[in-house]
């Protein structure tokens, strides 16, 4: 019996991190044990996990399992793009041009800036009076 072949990679965006595994299916897209729709409510974070899927023209030849953790929803859906953009490469590594172009394949790098000591936020500053 020969084995199927199941591409795992990591994903991260924010403070989220996600495990992604594809392997050759219908389509079928599993977060955290539950249905893409039924994980995200917003229409742009389902849309925003497709995306490499539907640029390489493979969305109804794999299925994908993610396991999600930290973040929010939005760093969620971009960890998971992150993912599953890697673990396409794996599995063909001809879409590298292709994604690569779109911006998929880079980690997007941007953070949450710390609070600063003795300042309201990170950039915001207490009310100043004069008198």
């Amino acid at each position: 019996m020969k084995k199927e072949a199941v591409f795992y990679a990591t994903g991260k965006r924010k403070n989220a991190l996600a495990k992604t595994w594809l392997r050759p299916g219908t389509g079928r897209i599993t977060v955290n044990n539950k249905p893409a729709d039924e994980y995200f409510t917003v229409q742009s974070m389902k849309m925003l996990i497709v995306q490499p899927l539907a640029l390489t023209n493979t969305a109804g030849s794999y299925d994908v399992r993610a396991q999600v953790t930290g973040g929010g929803t939005s760093g969620q859906a971009g960890a998971i793009r992150h993912g599953i953009t890697r673990a396409l490469l794996q599995a063909n590594p001809e879409l590298r041009v292709q994604l690569k172009r779109a911006g998929f394949v880079r980690r997007d790098s941007r953070m949450k800036e710390r609070k600063k000591y003795g300042q309201r936020g990170a950039r915001a500053r207490f009310q100043f009076s004069k008198r």
